[in-house]
Parts: structure tokens; C-alpha cells; sequence
């Protein structure tokens, strides 16, 4: 399967609906929360009558992190909020990716602004990693 560098990823063998809610619960646990969820495959299905695998994308905030990028960048917002996917690649295994903080940041192109990212990055990469223990 091909690869990206600009994810952080895992793959899970198990139930969509499990797998969501343990990637929650994981990021909770590193600070961050729930904003956003776009259930793909429902709206792709609704809009223009296409199939998709299970195909979900997560939007979590940690504020405080987010209050220090948005006092600093005006404009990060654009890249806010911290987005992960969880993409059925056959029946019963999927994959969660969290989209990666530094390479995010690197079209910010502000070298002060990469220590708030590295610290990010640390956190989702603490979460994504507790999924595969």
C-alpha cells in the first residue's frame, strides 16, 4: 500500500465504530477534543449516489495549543483543526492517520512557529501510537 509522509498513521484490524471511539479516547487523553466529523462516505453517497468505503475525517482541537498558533499566525486557522481520517482498507482492518503538524506548518514558513508543531506532532504521535499497543 502506498504511503504518505505527511501523515501518522496506524492500522487496526477490528469494527468501525470501535475503532472510532478508541481514537477518541486516545486523543483525548494527549489534550485534545472532538470538533468536526464528516462521515464521507454518507455524504458522497447522498450527494452523487457513488459508493465509498467507510471513510470518516476527525477534526480535534487542543486550545491551548490552538490559542498559542492562532496569537501568533492570525491566519492558522486555515490549517486548524487537527485533522485525522479513518479509511476502511478491506473488511475489518482500517487505517487512522492523523495529518502531520510539521509538514503542515512547513507552508506557514515561519521557523518560530515549528517548536508549537513539533510539540503537536509529539502529542498525535503519542495518541496514533496507543491505538496499535
Amino acid at each position: 500500500m502506498p504511503s504518505n509522509d505527511y501523515g501518522i498513521a496506524v492500522e487496526l484490524e477490528g469494527e468501525f465504530g470501535a475503532i472510532r471511539e478508541k481514537t477518541i479516547a486516545a486523543l483525548k487523553e494527549v489534550g485534545f477534543g472532538l470538533l468536526t466529523e464528516i462521515d464521507a462516505q454518507a455524504t458522497i453517497k447522498k450527494k452523487i449516489d457513488k459508493d465509498l468505503e467507510p471513510y470518516s475525517i476527525l477534526g480535534f482541537c487542543n486550545p491551548g495549543y490552538a490559542y498559542h498558533g492562532m496569537t501568533n499566525e492570525k491566519d492558522i486557522g486555515l490549517l486548524l483543526p487537527c485533522n485525522v481520517l479513518i479509511r476502511e482498507l478491506k473488511p475489518g482492518r482500517f487505517k487512522v492517520t492523523a495529518l502531520h503538524p510539521v509538514k503542515m506548518f512547513q507552508i506557514v514558513g515561519r521557523a518560530d512557529m515549528m517548536p508549537l508543531a513539533k510539540e503537536v506532532t509529539a502529542l498525535l504521535k503519542q495518541a496514533i501510537a496507543t491505538l496499535g499497543a
